[in-house]
């Protein structure tokens, strides 16, 4: 089975905004080696509740994640369990605090030859290959859901009036629609980006690929969110943004494996 060496890069960015709701970061696990767990959870409902929202997804994927083998159950279960256990947690501290806090969740998780993703809300995972776009997960807005119905001419309004309307997203008070996808023949220069809508609201899928395909992982980051923040034009959002990149394996490592 093909494995490669990973190439990682984590941006953030606080906009023009005065606190930064968006957390996003790489999770390894002692307990099943060479597996990567990739996350953007960006976090809405008050000054601090969108914090403390985004914050309780990254903690419970790390607590869930780094004691996780490979034995004990599927991916696509991890993900769901991650999804509903941050959830759950995040409506009893909005009781607790009577807050309203909610976040999005953009998970990614890769082995050797292998990637699962799970979203729900607004930040996006993109996969490209060869800088062509593969996959891109679909937003849980109000004006998407419109658009899914036929209804264009509402959808592009609604995409205008209540851009920021989540239809899904962990703590919102009914149970949220997360969406699985999965990859089971990686290449070599395969790409995934995962990022927040502060992010990817300033580019076009074919832009991204183009970024992501001609230059190294730390660099595309840097060129993105130079570019979002110019054209957010001193009114952008909390950005994040995580770009993978699946390199060759180096040949010494390849004859160590022999």
């Amino acid at each position: 089975m093909s494995s490669f060496k990973v190439n990682v890069c984590v941006a953030q960015h606080i906009g023009d905004r005065q606190e930064q709701q968006d957390r996003a970061a790489i999770i390894t696990s002692p307990r099943n080696p060479g597996a990567m767990l990739a996350i953007v959870a960006d976090g809405m409902g008050g000054r601090t509740g969108g914090r403390l929202a985004a914050d309780q997804v990254v903690s419970t994927a790390e607590n869930l994640f780094k004691d996780m083998t490979d034995r004990d159950s599927t991916y696509r279960d991890m993900l769901l369990h991650l999804a509903a256990e941050a959830h759950t947690v995040i409506r009893l501290t909005a009781i607790a605090a009577e807050k309203e806090p909610h976040s999005t969740l953009c998970a990614l998780i890769i082995k050797k030859n292998y990637a699962i993703w799970a979203n729900a809300g607004d930040s996006r995972l993109y996969f490209f290959r060869n800088g062509r776009l593969v996959h891109r997960t679909e937003d849980h807005t109000y004006a998407e859901q419109l658009r899914l119905e036929g209804r264009h001419e509402d959808a592009e309004l609604a995409a205008v009036r209540y851009k920021n309307i989540l239809v899904s997203a962990l703590g919102i008070n009914k149970k949220p629609k997360v969406a699985i996808g999965e990859e089971n023949a990686l290449r070599e220069g395969d790409m995934f980006l995962l990022a927040s809508d502060g992010l990817w609201a300033y580019f076009e899928d074919d832009e991204l690929g183009e970024i992501l395909y001609s230059q190294p992982p730390r660099e595309a980051s840097e060129r993105l969110v130079s570019l979002a923040r110019e054209r957010a034009e001193g009114r952008g959002d909390n950005l994040s943004v995580v770009i993978i990149r699946l390199d060759p394996q180096p040949k010494q490592a390849l004859r160590g494996q022999s």
